[in-house]
């Protein structure tokens, strides 16, 4: 299993819109990297959802239903999509701050490409990010 990253801007699509559709085909990927990101997600992966521009916090856990196909909002087969499922909202929101601060998070790629729509996480950042959501003293 694969552990990842998706950004929204919340005022284009925050976690709570995402929670009332009940799913989401997650287009209009339009970088190569990112776009590569979306076609190694298998069903099953656990996916943090972030809040972009506004917020900048990790919300909430999706999981991958369905696994790459073409894009269909364009006409253009370089492009692909993935369908996702909300599973569950953050017990509080962890900050880009908080992850900046935390030592052990220092490769991860919220920081170092933080111009990435859709990344990997390790293992061991999803879980570590997972426990500061749980931490209530933070």
């Amino acid at each position: 299993m694969n552990h990842w990253l998706i950004k929204s801007e919340p005022f284009v699509y925050s976690w709570d819109d995402f929670v009332k559709a009940g799913r989401s085909v997650w287009d209009g990927v339009r970088n190569y990297q990112a776009r590569n990101n979306l076609k190694a997600m298998q069903k099953g992966d656990w996916v943090f959802f972030y809040h972009s521009n506004e917020g900048l916090a990790v919300v909430g856990i999706a999981q991958v239903d369905r696994e790459a196909y073409p894009d269909p909002t364009i006409d253009d087969p370089r492009w692909v999509v993935v369908e996702l499922v909300p599973v569950e909202k953050l017990k509080r929101p962890v900050s880009l701050q908080e992850i900046k601060a935390d030592n052990r998070l220092q490769e991860i790629a919220l920081i170092r490409q933080s111009r990435l729509s859709v990344m990997p996480i390790k293992r061991e950042e999803f879980d570590l990010i997972l426990s500061f959501s749980n931490d209530e003293n933070t």
